[in-house]
């Protein structure tokens, strides 16, 4: 290549001057590629890797008779080129091989020996080496294509609000089953004519340093009031839809074009959780994620024999997949109360399942799975913006997935019988609130390990309730907190010495309490009846005057007299609730 690039090797084309020795295999340089005693194949001179053999050939005899006319009846030696890379060995071995060439005497004609094959090793890496690029160069081309495939399978509705996939923060997210008959597989299922109510609806909330995770299941039939809502219209406009009070959960998604932005802003009323996400799903989504993770283990405590549902079931363990499988989340007549409320544990029950079955190994592993389940997922759920495309959705699961499956678990919203309407039930806020603080305040409803023990502080006797002398003030509570505590304390707690000191000169996040250290006594009872954290106690420095009043700040956290400041660290007693990690939950 030097002799073709720099224009100094007269007529001879370098092309030439590769000849196939046949005791290699492989094509190697030559000088004297134009002699008779060139290696020869067949009984034919060996062709070089070149087009155009004919022009090559009449180059060379016009060499070969220039340098016999020149010398002395032998040919004239050519001038020595630097080695060149052998085209087929590659690397260091082609030099090495170039440059024997070079300087060998010419290959005898007559019989060739024959060709030595190429070791074991040597075929495993020319195989290896292939392998590697076709697994480097096919990857990235199927990372695209997979995700180009799996974005074309997402739906997604915009419903105002366009929150990032990965927060630091706590994760909220509304997952909803719909009854809606429409789309494949679907058909045959739910109240026919339906708009797609939210049939099931579960908050998942996982907390901010991911190590556990709470899923609340709200019931369809619970009486609620749904706010004002904003929704896209398919024309690119927006329609406001009018709110609604005591009325079904249900309705807040499908009932007068409500989307699931409406139900976003219902549970996000009822809860005091703000939502980040959410994920609806169908009937057919059962059948496919099921049937896509290998099947889904579940227990049934007695035989199920129900005729809507479709569900015969002998007591005892079943992997069920498919038809069989959204028959059970779809089961209440023959388990339980036979309300919407057993079929709600059934529901928990299988997503725990699925939820150990999806985090198993024996899914993680094959790929085959792992495809059939992601194109699955994506083909059945519609998502916010946020969430919209294979690669946020990505993001989002493997955040989540730090979370341990023995820290997950399952609770239902409590509630109470209407007695208004036998069919509908209302929420049991005295067990509902200090649930939603609980979740609020990013506690487990997961029973861990106790930390280690705390050094303890000094025992301070209460004093009695004649003696706490309290002002009340209003920092960022409910209109008229201050004198909704007055008289609580008053009336309920036997404490004369509370007044209203109006409202407070700053706004503050949560509620404070200013005592000096001569009135830890009163602090203490006072703590205990409004069920105060230790960081809203605020020790003062020097003793207050015998009649001088402890300052109690009521802030944003505040909602009620008489109602715990500080969020439970522990499940609220008659709150029905499920380990996701218990594989010994049966259907009853």
């Amino acid at each position: 290549m030097d002799a073709q690039g720099r224009g100094q090797a007269g007529d001879i084309d370098p092309a030439d001057q590769w000849v196939f020795d046949p005791n290699t295999g492989n094509y190697e340089l030559r000088l004297d590629a134009g002699s008779k005693s060139a290696p020869r194949q067949g009984g034919r001179r060996a062709e070089a890797p070149s087009a155009a053999p004919a022009e090559s050939g009449r180059k060379q005899r016009r060499a070969q008779e220039r340098g016999r006319s020149a010398g002395s009846g032998r040919d004239t030696p050519t001038r020595e080129l630097p080695a060149q890379r052998n085209r087929r060995a590659g690397g260091r071995a082609g030099h090495r091989a170039a440059a024997a060439a070079a300087t060998a005497p010419a290959a005898s004609t007559g019989r060739r020996k024959p060709k030595p094959r190429a070791s074991k090793k040597k075929k495993a890496l020319y195989w290896g080496a292939g392998a590697m690029g076709f697994v480097l160069v096919a990857g990235c081309t199927g990372a695209y294509f997979v995700y180009q495939h799996l974005d074309g399978n997402i739906s997604k509705v915009d419903v105002g609000i366009n929150n990032d996939a990965v927060t630091d923060g706590p994760v909220n997210i509304l997952i909803m089953g719909t009854d809606s008959r429409e789309g494949k597989g679907n058909a045959g299922y739910g109240d026919l004519g339906s708009v797609g109510h939210a049939d099931t609806t579960i908050l998942m909330h996982v907390s901010e340093d991911r190590t556990n995770a709470t899923a609340l299941s709200i019931p369809r039939d619970m009486i609620t009031d749904i706010p004002d809502c904003p929704t896209k219209q398919k024309d690119g406009s927006t329609k406001n839809i009018p709110g609604e009070t005591g009325v079904r959960f249900n309705t807040s998604l499908g009932q007068e074009g409500r989307d699931p932005g409406c139900t976003w802003r219902t549970v996000e009323k009822m809860t005091g959780l703000k939502i980040n996400h959410f994920m609806m799903a169908d009937f057919n989504a059962v059948k496919e994620l099921s049937t896509a993770v290998g099947g889904v283990e579940v227990c049934a405590g007695k035989d199920i024999d129900d005729p809507k549902s479709h569900l015969h079931l002998k007591a005892g363990k079943h992997v069920v997949q498919g038809e069989q499988a959204l028959a059970f989340v779809r089961t209440r007549h023959t388990v339980g109360t036979g309300s919407d409320l057993s079929r709600i544990e059934l529901q928990q029950q299988f997503l725990s399942s699925m939820i150990r079955k999806m985090k198993s190994d024996d899914t993680l592993s094959n790929p085959s799975k792992l495809w059939k389940l992601s194109n699955a997922a994506t083909k059945a759920l519609t998502v916010d913006t946020g969430i919209g495309t294979a690669s946020k959705l990505m993001d989002l699961a493997k955040d989540l997935s730090r979370v341990d499956v023995k820290n997950v678990t399952f609770a239902t919203v409590p509630v109470l019988d209407n007695p208004e309407d036998p069919a509908t039930v209302i929420l049991d806020k005295a067990k509902a609130d200090p649930l939603f603080k609980m979740v609020q305040a990013d506690h487990s409803l997961t029973k861990t390990k106790k930390e280690k023990t705390k050094k303890k502080a000094k025992p301070v006797t209460k004093a009695p309730a004649a003696e706490v002398r309290v002002d009340v003030s209003n920092g960022g509570g409910p209109l008229g907190a201050a004198q909704e505590t007055v008289d609580w304390l008053q009336n309920t707690k036997g404490a004369p010495l509370s007044t209203n000191a109006g409202n407070a000169t700053t706004t503050l996040d949560t509620t404070r309490l200013e005592y000096a250290p001569n009135q830890a006594g009163q602090a203490a009872t006072l703590a205990e009846w409004m069920g105060l954290p230790k960081s809203a106690m605020k020790e003062t420095s020097g003793d207050a005057g015998p009649k001088v009043p402890m300052k109690l700040i009521l802030g944003k956290d505040f909602t009620g007299a008489g109602e715990p400041i500080e969020a439970p660290t522990k499940t609220p007693d008659g709150v029905q609730n499920v380990n996701a990690d218990d594989k010994n939950v049966c259907a009853k």
